[in-house]
């Protein structure tokens, strides 16, 4: 009986040892795998940032933090946490404590504000398409069925409003003034065209000698609106091979000759 009473405490000693064991044993596992939590800043703007890999170098774990930015991960104090991000430069962090981190990144790439392209520079037609919808009286009714204003800034080259009161006062010069409208809007394509740039791209001509070529040899309204863009091309340097024999020896107005004063007296 005193055997079988000494092997019953013994037991029941052992298994009271082993269960203070391993309830030591995993508050010492649960210590070591107390999270760390934070959140990831861009260094700039101060957003939040998402998508971010936090990796514990020191146990090999990682993690994704969340959309808004957030991040658990499981460390220690003396861990090193390592955040990475494809338009970020990485960042290096050893865990001191167990407090929330703010994580601040800085941006790899310049990021560009978003930009609005608008087609604020009309062409000469849609100018002119525009002067026949704003002034349906001198253009009949196929106009009137828009009355927008034209735009802003167009640059239309004549004083539209001055031109109706003068030849159209009671409607009697609207064809005068549709002439009018009409050579300049033919001058607008020729310069839309013809234009300095251009020209001088062809040619290699510039200052003064452009000027000259350019007044010289402007082409008519027929030609520009016709001819492709080959053939235009092909005038403008059989007017160039004319414009250079004629100036070879000497380029621009010979000098004005003042007659010598002569005293009557």
């Amino acid at each position: 009986m005193a055997k079988q009473s000494l092997s019953f405490i013994f037991g029941a000693t052992m298994k009271i040892w082993l269960f203070l064991f391993f309830c030591t044993l995993s508050v010492r596992v649960f210590a070591q795998q107390k999270q760390v939590e934070g959140i990831v800043f861009d260094t700039e703007s101060k957003d939040r940032i998402a998508k971010v890999n936090v990796q514990n170098a020191t146990t090999g774990k990682s993690v994704y933090n969340t959309l808004k930015g957030e991040f658990a991960i499981d460390a220690q104090p003396g861990d090193i946490l390592i955040f990475t991000k494809a338009d970020h430069f990485s960042d290096t962090l050893k865990v001191q404590n167990n407090n929330a981190l703010a994580v601040y990144m800085k941006r790899s790439a310049i990021m560009l504000k978003e930009v609005y392209i608008r087609d604020t520079v009309l062409t000469p037609e849609k100018q002119f398409a525009a002067t026949k919808r704003d002034y349906t009286k001198i253009y009949g009714s196929e106009y009137s069925q828009s009355l927008l204003s034209v735009a802003p800034g167009m640059g239309a080259g004549i004083g539209i409003d001055a031109l109706y009161n003068a030849f159209s006062r009671s409607g009697r010069n609207a064809a005068k003034l549709r002439e009018t409208i009409e050579q300049d809007y033919h001058q607008k394509e020729i310069d839309f065209r013809f234009n300095r740039a251009f020209v001088a791209n062809v040619t290699r001509l510039k200052d003064q000698q452009l000027t000259d070529f350019m007044q010289r040899y402007r082409p008519g309204y027929s030609l520009v609106k016709t001819a492709s863009d080959y053939d235009f091309i092909t005038t403008i340097k059989a007017n160039l091979r004319r414009f250079l024999r004629s100036s070879r020896k000497t380029y621009g107005l010979a000098p004005l000759i003042t007659p010598p004063v002569t005293n009557n007296n």
